[in-house]
């Protein structure tokens, strides 16, 4: 087993993580009617572009592998990076992914986001293991909410 690569080092600037679990990489062609037609490589080049004019750094990760993304959680949170996170389907499963996310969340800070409004879809969706340690949740602002996200946590 191999961890998640390593962070970037960025020692004159602060760096955001982002990272984005199942089936995100699949964004722009799975439920587009859902998710609209943005891919996941689009949010990460205006991402970056944003971060730029921030004054940031950003990492990005994106993997199925809910241990694989456990192991990228524990490096931001020993690096004091804060986070943007779409957990896509863990948000409504994953106590392990919660309790990653606590750390993240007594340090540098995490907020959630979905692109969907997950409040207006299946009753399963309603519920959130991480939204109650987040600094914040943004839910239906579609691929914008990785911005209003980053903007918050630089502020």
């Amino acid at each position: 087993m191999t961890d998640a690569p390593a962070s970037p080092q960025h020692s004159d600037r602060p760096t955001v993580v982002v990272l984005n679990g199942p089936n995100l990489n699949r964004l722009g062609k799975r439920q587009p009617d859902v998710y609209g037609h943005t891919t996941l490589a689009d949010v990460e080049r205006d991402l970056r572009a944003d971060a730029e004019k921030l004054g940031v750094a950003i990492d990005f990760f994106q993997t199925n592998h809910e241990g694989d993304m456990l192991n990228r959680i524990h490096q931001a949170a020993d690096a004091g990076e804060a986070v943007i996170i779409n957990p896509g389907g863990w948000t409504h499963t994953s106590v392990a992914l919660r309790d990653a996310l606590a750390e993240i969340a007594d340090g540098a800070g995490y907020i959630e986001v979905h692109i969907s409004n997950v409040h207006a879809r299946e009753e399963f969706r309603h519920h959130s293991y991480l939204s109650a340690q987040a600094k914040g949740i943004i839910v239906g602002l579609g691929t914008y909410g990785y911005h209003a996200a980053l903007h918050a946590l630089v502020q």
